[in-house]
């Protein structure tokens, strides 16, 4: 009866040698200067949110529909907070490589808009309002920022 034990307890062993392998696989491993970095961008991002975005319409004022300047601000504002601020934080905070992945998609995405955002302030009709703003530009170049280290991260595990 003993020997019979023995590879039951190696099987329980191994499982649970094969649970923690997959558990340290998901995870991932931000150096401290790129978290840092991702930091410092996700805090650039919500000055942005406080700068003008066009004429005298600050981002949050976009972003909660106080102010209409179009539908690719807001939608920039929507995926820049989405991805750039709750999906970076919660990726930072679990360290999950799926998490990260998705920052870093959702950054490179929320770019795209930016670029669209900005665009379109500058190809309105006259008299329709003004250009992009400083917080525009400003949280486009965060995403950028974002965007970069969430892929650099991701790529590293």
């Amino acid at each position: 009866m003993a020997d019979r034990d023995v590879p039951e307890e190696l099987a329980a062993l191994d499982k649970e040698l094969a649970d923690v392998t997959r558990r340290v696989e998901r995870r991932i491993d931000p150096t401290p200067a790129t978290a840092l970095v991702v930091t410092v961008g996700m805090l650039a991002l919500l000055g942005g949110l406080l700068l003008p975005w066009s004429g005298p319409a600050e981002g949050w004022e976009i972003l909660a529909g106080v102010e209409w300047v179009g539908p690719l601000p807001r939608l920039f504002t929507f995926t820049s907070l989405g991805f750039g601020l709750v999906v970076s934080a919660l990726a930072l905070g679990t360290r999950w490589w799926g998490l990260a992945w998705l920052a870093a998609f959702g950054c490179g995405f929320s770019v795209v808009h930016g670029v669209w955002a900005i665009w379109s302030r500058q190809t309105e009709v006259p008299g329709g309002g003004s250009g992009p703003g400083i917080g525009m530009i400003l949280t486009a170049v965060a995403m950028l920022v974002l965007a970069v280290c969430w892929v650099r991260i991701s790529l590293r595990r």
